[in-house]
């Protein structure tokens, strides 16, 4: 009768820790899924803001590339017409930016880091561990209870 007892409780037990190992997963997949899209929606949001800077940026640039001209044409003097090339730089720039291929060097860029330049991504003192988040959480904590 015991080893009824005792098989059936095991069972439970197995069938419990699969149910929390696949809720787990579950919730695990879920916070993937949601940093995923919040990534996705900063990254839309500044790509919208590049195209938006460059509807301001095109219109001054035009505005002053054509005073430029005008005014390097009438006083017969070229060097005025000199800022129009830094100013067309980051004209280009924000371009593509906006609606050019700039992300995807970027990405290739990043991976490329990633793969082959690890060391560069490493955190000063280490990633964080859970005895440094208490040690500072019980730090701050002492120092509040100081101040009260």
């Amino acid at each position: 009768m015991g080893s009824l007892v005792s098989n059936h409780m095991e069972e439970n037990l197995k069938k419990q820790q699969e149910f929390m190992a696949f809720n787990s997963r579950l919730q695990m997949e879920r916070q993937i899924l949601l940093q995923n899209q919040m990534r996705e929606r900063q990254m839309a949001m500044q790509i919208a803001w590049s195209r938006e800077f460059l509807k301001y940026f095109g219109t001054f640039f035009t505005v002053a590339a054509v005073g430029m001209t005008v005014g390097a044409i009438k006083k017969k003097r070229p060097a005025l017409f000199a800022p129009v090339v830094p100013l067309g730089f980051i004209l280009a720039y924000q371009m593509d930016t906006a609606y050019g291929t700039f992300i995807h060097r970027m990405r290739g860029e990043a991976e490329n880091i990633m793969t082959s330049q690890r060391g560069r991504l490493d955190m000063p003192h280490g990633i964080p561990t859970l005895d440094s988040i208490e040690k500072a959480r019980r730090a701050q904590s002492h120092l509040t209870s100081l101040e009260k």
